[in-house]
């Protein structure tokens, strides 16, 4: 991956006393697709409008290549924005959307007309060059928007919420074909969202935000399979959260007891005493003998989902969660079971 494009330096941003973005350190590498992620007022969409111009910093600084933009206008930054309710004019064809950036440039109008031609072509929506936004579905008119957008060949993509009107399938579809624009093409893109799963799918790097803060930074398999704190364990996916205190201390490991008295074994060091343990549902296995930790447990409820069935357990006061493949014979409610998982598939909490 290429060197920083875009960082942040000790920015924060304050509306009257209520602090927003908390002294936000961040690097964006040229050619990724950085996702910021988080829930609703976590400080996200304000870090994305600060980029775009939309929003001035309170404090600190924005450089993108080595210098300060957070002092220019956003039409000055060279930057696409997408947003989630698309922003395009209804009166407009779909050419003439498109075309609109260019002609705020000055771009002579036959080079209008030949780069208009190919970024449709590229997104397959010539055919509908004439088209009016109000005759067209929600996902033509978010690639219309996501053209308009590229057309004019901008240093970096920024995505708020884009697909978040869509329903589940054409939502998934474009973000596929969002990720393949962005290889072909080469892009930077920084893309806000809520949704995990999103995240997880279209991502380089997530940026997970909570309270002003980044929580933590990674790949999606550093994010999803050691996160940094409870808040990213419980906040990416669906994970079983475990109280526990510790026993014993080893060179590579830790001796644990959990709530209600059962021990564990997980790899790592620690010199806090209460600590909290993540597994994630597919890591529990029933009856799996050759695995390092073993719970005895009881079958609550198994909810088929499709590729998966969901089975809640209980075993004294804690209540775990596992995930079993639809096509091995689901366990009986009521039935006594060994939990079983991995030492290696724990991450030790202590924050």
């Amino acid at each position: 991956m290429s060197a920083s494009l875009i960082r942040f330096e000790n920015v924060s941003k304050a509306f009257g006393s209520t602090v927003v973005i908390d002294d936000l350190n961040l690097d964006v590498r040229k050619g990724e697709f950085l996702t910021l992620l988080g829930p609703s007022g976590s400080g996200k969409t304000t870090t994305l409008l600060m980029l775009a111009g939309f929003e001035a910093p309170s404090g600190g600084t924005i450089l993108v290549d080595g210098k300060r933009i957070d002092d220019l206008p956003a039409h000055r930054r060279g930057m696409g924005v997408v947003f989630q309710n698309y922003a395009l004019f209804p009166h407009l064809t779909v050419a003439q959307n498109v075309a609109f950036p260019l002609q705020m440039r000055g771009v002579p109008r036959g080079e209008i007309a030949r780069r208009v031609d190919a970024a449709l072509d590229r997104v397959q929506l010539r055919h509908l060059s004439s088209r009016k936004p109000s005759q067209l579905s929600g996902g033509q008119q978010q690639r219309v928007a996501l053209t308009r957008c590229l057309v004019f060949e901008p240093k970096v993509i920024l995505m708020d919420e884009p697909l978040s009107a869509l329903d589940k399938q054409l939502r998934e579809r474009l973000q596929l074909e969002i990720r393949e624009l962005y290889r072909r093409e080469g892009l930077t893109v920084v893309f806000v969202t809520h949704d995990q799963s999103e995240a997880l799918t279209m991502s380089d790097r997530i940026a997970v935000f909570n309270r002003g803060a980044i929580a933590q930074i990674g790949t999606p398999a550093d994010i999803y399979d050691r996160p940094a704190n409870r808040f990213v364990s419980e906040f990416i996916g669906e994970t079983n959260l475990l109280e526990a205190e510790v026993t014993g201390r080893g060179d590579d490991h830790l001796d644990l007891a959990l709530e209600g008295g059962p021990g564990i074994r997980v790899p790592g060091r620690c010199e806090d005493r209460a600590v909290a343990v993540s597994i994630r549902p597919e890591r529990l296995v029933l009856d799996a003998p050759e695995l390092d930790n073993h719970l005895d447990a009881t079958v609550d409820d198994v909810v088929y989902q499709g590729n998966h069935l969901r089975i809640h357990l209980s075993c004294g006061p804690l209540r775990l969660v596992a995930q079993s493949e639809r096509r091995i014979e689901p366990p009986v409610v009521g039935r006594k079971v060994r939990v079983s998982f991995a030492a290696e598939d724990c991450t030790v909490l202590t924050e």
